[in-house]
């Protein structure tokens, strides 16, 4: 799903010394040494020129990012959210998945079959783990119950899942790496972007992100249904405008677009130039299994409107806040080449 570091300008060793020579060998010496800090410069420059970071983040260096090389990165675990309805087969392999992640400390999975309780089938289908997963029973039906700030959350780190997205092992435990050198973003798996269509007129869009120039793989959100983000962030979001919450009610809809928004006014705050709300992190395995759901829902995306209603929600929650304050990056982390 944190590593930057101010890159300083190279410098010759303090024990540098030219060595000491007739006069002509010195200009000889001079000269040689004169084209090899050439060299070295236009060396740093191709390869900082190679690893094009978005500059207003200011997040450098992102190869850096090396499962390999990390002493420095405190021990630490993360929560699992996870919101559900009427999906219990997928649900359970979705947990029976999560049970395996290392630095997991516990699963909360929010409850929204109201009126009908966890089957103890459920429960005992799990079968032994250390992991503590708790049932939050909900008294009504809302997408936003997951963005509460539950008590029982107990680290800073939080992974917030679908109950039909199943992804790899690695690919959390690596997002998590991720996570903690970026722990004021959002570090997740899908990436959605806003494109403006006219003066203060937005649609939302996926994002391209096959092989090609680096303006069309954009992005300006990471979507909440697989992304690590710190808790901090469920208070910010319970605390919002009301007009924020009743679109999102209204809608049904666009809980993970807010939530978006969220972040990137509070990185406002925090940075003058600001950042963009998350940092994308490409999967290497990552499945959808809403098709081997045994009930007859499905989900929102399926509605033939849902991109118009998701681009609606973009332009009426830049109207409640008075300002589009997402921003693109093209910041892509892979396990193996960390930035394309």
């Amino acid at each position: 799903m944190k590593i930057p570091a101010e890159q300083e300008a190279q410098k010759l060793p303090n024990n540098f010394r030219l060595c000491r020579c007739s006069a002509p060998r010195n200009r000889g010496w001079l000269a040689f040494w004169s084209v090899l800090l050439l060299f070295s410069v236009v060396a740093a420059i191709t390869a900082f020129q190679h690893f094009h970071y978005d500059s207003k983040q200011k997040q450098e260096d992102l190869t850096n990012i090396k499962t390999e090389h990390l002493t420095n990165i405190k021990t630490e675990e993360f929560t699992i959210i996870l919101q559900t309805y009427k999906r219990d087969n997928i649900l359970l392999k979705v947990l029976k998945n999560c049970l395996a992640a290392p630095h997991l400390q516990k699963i909360i999975v929010v409850w929204n079959n109201i009126g009908v309780a966890p089957s103890q089938k459920l429960i005992d289908s799990l079968g032994q783990h250390s992991i503590p997963v708790l049932f939050m029973e909900q008294t009504r039906n809302s997408l936003q119950n997951r963005l509460q700030p539950f008590a029982e959350i107990h680290t800073e780190a939080v992974l917030m899942l679908d109950d039909d997205v199943l992804v790899s092992v690695p690919d959390i435990s690596f997002a998590f790496i991720v996570w903690q050198q970026f722990r004021d973003q959002i570090v997740g798996f899908v990436p959605r972007k806003h494109v403006e269509i006219s003066p203060g007129v937005y649609n939302y869009e996926d994002v391209g992100l096959t092989p090609g120039q680096r303006g069309e793989r954009k992005y300006s959100m990471v979507l909440i249904g697989a992304a690590f983000f710190h808790r901090r962030y469920l208070k910010l979001y319970r605390d919002q405008p009301k007009a924020m919450h009743d679109l999102v009610e209204a809608g049904h809809n666009c809980e993970d677009i807010a939530m978006n928004f969220v972040v990137s006014l509070h990185l406002r705050e925090i940075w003058a130039d600001g950042r963009s709300a998350g940092i994308y992190v490409k999967p290497m395995d990552m499945r959808n299994l809403e098709m081997q759901a045994s009930g007859d829902f499905k989900g929102l995306w399926h509605r033939s409107d849902h991109f118009k209603q998701r681009s609606e929600c973009i332009n009426q929650l830049t109207k409640i806040y008075g300002v589009m304050p997402l921003q693109l990056s093209d910041i892509i982390v892979n396990q193996y080449s960390r930035v394309k």
